[in-house]
């Protein structure tokens, strides 16, 4: 059964994704926002719902340590492996929000979620409220400073559509998103454990992974559809989204504390958080500016693979 709930899964997430990218297209062409700013918060908000579920489930059920190494995990797959994938597959031209406002607040969320957890091991609930009032700030700022900022692509494909598509289309693909993401999590989860895998180890790579692959779905359908700045833009708010509204919110219901059996996190996992975060400013800029091409692709895939490979031996 657990191959079936990950087949089952990997078909909703890809029909998901395909749902939400049409969705978020006909509603930047209807309210004329840059759909980098749709890809940032109602595409990463739709592929940020596994993670916001499985860290509340998580930290309801008294496995906080999951909630966090979740997100951490989570941001590591979405920029070392899902935008390095990306990448591979098409060139993406980045545009100059990118540095100005979508990766400097990429970065003071990570280091806001290291200094809040580094020194007590816990997200408190005050520091919970913090988080997601800069999300609150932060959304607020793409929508009335960002509108008019980007010149987007404009593929001959993309169409207006009727308010009720829309409606339909953002909800039976943010359904299928977290239906997906659930079955391939449980089936995932599952076969790991009958191989012996342990739940440490589950959490910061095969739950995360299966968390990210919303992402990696809307990523690779956009990058088809030539929907790029959905693809980048989506990625970089999800991992904003991540720690401002999951962490965020799942703090406010239960303060996060992470156990001593989880302080891998704290010790190594948040650091290949920040570097790898990082490290997507630099790679934006050498050798080409403003461009992210396979080469920084296969940089990517590198750390990433080097970080699940230090992860599990």
């Amino acid at each position: 059964m657990s191959i079936v709930y990950i087949v089952v899964g990997l078909l909703l997430l890809v029909l998901g994704g395909n749902w939400l990218l049409k969705a978020a297209v006909g509603l930047s062409l209807k309210l004329n926002i840059p759909k980098i700013v749709i890809g940032m918060t109602v595409v990463s908000f739709a592929t940020s719902a596994p993670e916001l579920i499985v860290s509340i489930k998580s930290a309801l059920s008294g496995a906080t340590g999951l909630a966090v190494g979740n997100v951490i995990g989570s941001n590591i797959a979405n920029l070392g492996l899902v935008l390095g994938i990306t990448i591979i597959l098409s060139t993406i031209e980045v545009e100059k929000s990118f540095y100005k406002t979508d990766w400097p607040v990429m970065m003071i969320a990570s280091g806001l979620l290291y200094f809040f957890i580094a020194f007590d091991n816990t997200i408190q609930r005050y520091e919970g409220v913090i988080l997601f009032t800069m999300l609150v700030f932060f959304l607020v700022y793409l929508l009335r400073f960002q509108k008019t900022a980007v010149v987007d692509e404009m593929p001959e494909d993309d169409e207006e559509l009727p308010l009720y598509k829309i409606v339909l289309f953002l909800s039976i693909g943010g359904f299928c998103l977290w239906a997906g993401s659930e079955l391939l999590v449980n089936g995932s989860v599952d076969l790991a454990k009958n191989l012996g895998v342990s739940d440490a180890v589950i959490g910061v790579t095969i739950v995360s992974v299966g968390t990210s692959v919303p992402e990696l779905a809307a990523s690779i359908i956009a990058v088809l559809k030539k929907e790029k700045a959905i693809s980048l833009g989506n990625l970089i708010g999800s991992n904003v989204f991540n720690i401002l509204a999951v962490l965020g919110i799942t703090a406010i219901i239960t303060p996060i504390e992470v156990k001593a059996d989880a302080l891998s996190l704290i010790n190594k996992d948040i650091y290949w958080m920040l570097a790898i975060s990082f490290l997507v400013l630099p790679l934006v800029f050498l050798p080409n500016k403003l461009r992210l091409n396979w080469k920084d692709g296969i940089i990517l895939l590198g750390c990433y693979f080097t970080f699940i490979y230090l992860t599990i031996s």
